[in-house]
């Protein structure tokens, strides 16, 4: 996505049945079908997985912005 952002819908049976990724990803790959509403575009969400643990590796700089 060219603005960095997508809606998501996860709806009840997936959200049950997937809680763990749901509620704990730091990270998360989301896979499912395209819902186009007018000019407006949602992911319906089938699966969900963790990748949290990819970011063990990453190394962050301190961000003083003054």
């Amino acid at each position: 996505d060219e603005t960095g952002q997508v809606n998501v819908i996860v709806w009840p049976s997936v959200g049950e049945a997937q809680r763990q990724p749901l509620l704990g990803a730091t990270l998360l790959t989301v896979y499912g079908q395209w819902q186009r509403a007018g000019d407006v575009m949602h992911l319906v969400a089938t699966k969900l997985i963790d990748h949290s643990h990819l970011l063990h590796g990453l190394v962050s700089r301190s961000r003083d912005f003054r």
